[in-house]
């Protein structure tokens, strides 16, 4: 009986040790490199494509009475450079703008009026439009900005893909105060930062699904109306107030409310947005020598985009060799 119960526990020894031994025979034979190839095939990668410019809803804000002023001037230079990105809200069907826009103007049902209702009636078609694109960035600018795309590119890319993010200018060096309308007939008082919508925001895909309850649809316009505020202060409001985010401020972006002389030339293709307008009864246009005379081009666009794309056709042949 005690010989039986030996031969029996020698026997499965061997077994296990045979089994070991080929075990590690197999481990010796694997090279690191199919290692790495079946750690590959078992653990799919779920990291983003590296960020393109096609991944980027730009929306530009306008309305019937800048159409000729304002808006074919950024067709004619920074536009064509981002056309299949870039969207037009407007209010009034324009038979011209749709022939070279075609799918890309968008005419909303808002007023034509610059107030707070139909400020956000816009900024909320863009919202809408936006999500239902599927791309990974919003960025509205308004009909007076210059995008530089190359720059917001690199803005973009260096935010890491797991935070939410709204990127712009702040317009007030403190945070704004707002009434928030409570029950009982009470209200709250909240402060919070904005990016100013004059010198543009960019907002990614991850923070906007968040922000949908409160600002797709006709949720925004009726959150505008909450706080009596316009609409570039209602998406801080909606970010900051109800998600607990944080405006991440940028000196990439300018409006026309900035001196923009203040703006060396060396920095000028390092910015994401540029304005031009009158400020304090004065031009305010950002400081450029040539390739184009003032009278040429007042807003300095033009010659900021010879710049930026010497190959332009309409640009001096000085400036592209």
């Amino acid at each position: 009986m005690q010989f039986r119960l030996l031969r029996g526990l020698a026997g499965i020894f061997l077994t296990l040790l045979c089994m070991g031994l080929l075990s590690l025979r197999y481990r010796l034979n694997l090279s690191p490199k199919s290692v790495q190839e079946r750690l590959r095939l078992s653990s799919p990668s779920t990291r983003p494509p590296e960020l393109q410019l096609r991944d980027v809803f730009i929306a530009i804000k306008t309305t019937r009475a800048f159409h000729r002023s304002r808006l074919e001037l950024l067709l004619d230079t920074w536009v064509s450079r981002t056309r299949k990105q870039t969207f037009v809200f407007t209010d009034s069907l324009d038979e011209g703008l749709q022939e070279r826009l075609g799918p890309h103007l968008v005419v909303t049902n808002c007023s034509a009026e610059h107030s707070h209702p139909a400020l956000s009636c816009k900024m909320a078609a863009e919202f809408d439009a936006f999500l239902a694109s599927g791309l990974r960035w919003f960025c509205h600018v308004d009909d007076d900005n210059y995008v530089n795309a190359r720059a917001l590119l690199k803005l973009l890319k260096a935010f890491p893909q797991t935070l939410d993010v709204y990127v712009g200018r702040p317009s007030l060096n403190r945070p704004i105060h707002a009434s928030e309308p409570q029950p009982h007939n009470r209200t709250r008082l909240v402060q919070f930062w904005f990016a100013t919508g004059g010198a543009g925001f960019c907002i990614n895909r991850k923070l906007a699904l968040k922000m949908a309850p409160w600002a797709s649809g006709p949720r925004f316009v009726d959150t505008s109306a909450l706080i009596r505020l316009p609409d570039d202060c209602t998406v801080g409001y909606i970010i900051e107030c109800k998600l607990g985010g944080h405006l991440q401020p940028s000196p990439l972006f300018h409006s026309h409310l900035e001196t923009l002389q203040l703006l060396g030339a060396s920095q000028l293709l390092e910015q994401v947005t540029l304005s031009y307008g009158v400020f304090e009864g004065k031009l305010n246009v950002i400081k450029l020598q040539g390739p184009l005379s003032p009278k040429e081009d007042p807003s300095r666009f033009r010659s900021l985009h010879c710049l930026l794309y010497p190959d332009t056709p309409w640009c001096p042949q000085l400036v592209a060799r």
